[in-house]
């Protein structure tokens, strides 16, 4: 199993990923672009994976992040395509994932930088 701190970083990373693909654009913009559609929802998925492989322990000691629902989301997402209703999408994009990645670089720094 890989160490908490790698799927961590995939977090980030992805959450990275998404903002550079949303940066300056609309929901319309958004909603009209299949290619972003499908970039944003890859790293959406990225993001539920990674924290599905987190160990319950570990995820217990951050309740203040919605685990439940990120895993949920990826797994409609790999499941259940075409349920995918792209405002939530958008929201978790534009709104929930910049929150995301701050709270799980606080983690990082907190958690697994040396002393």
């Amino acid at each position: 199993m890989r160490p908490e701190k790698l799927y961590l970083t995939d977090i980030v990373e992805a959450a990275e990923a998404i903002s550079r693909f949303v940066m300056g654009e609309s929901y319309y913009e958004f909603e009209q672009n299949e290619m972003m559609n499908s970039a944003v929802l890859q790293k959406l998925t990225v993001i539920g994976e990674a924290a599905s492989r987190l160990p319950k322990e570990f995820t217990n000691r951050f309740p203040e992040i919605p685990w439940v629902d990120i895993i949920g989301f990826r797994n409609i997402a790999v499941h259940e395509y075409f349920a995918i209703r792209w405002d939530i999408a958008w929201v978790a994009a534009t709104e929930e994932v910049p929150v995301l990645k701050e709270q799980v670089k606080k983690i990082l720094r907190e958690e697994f930088t040396e002393k």
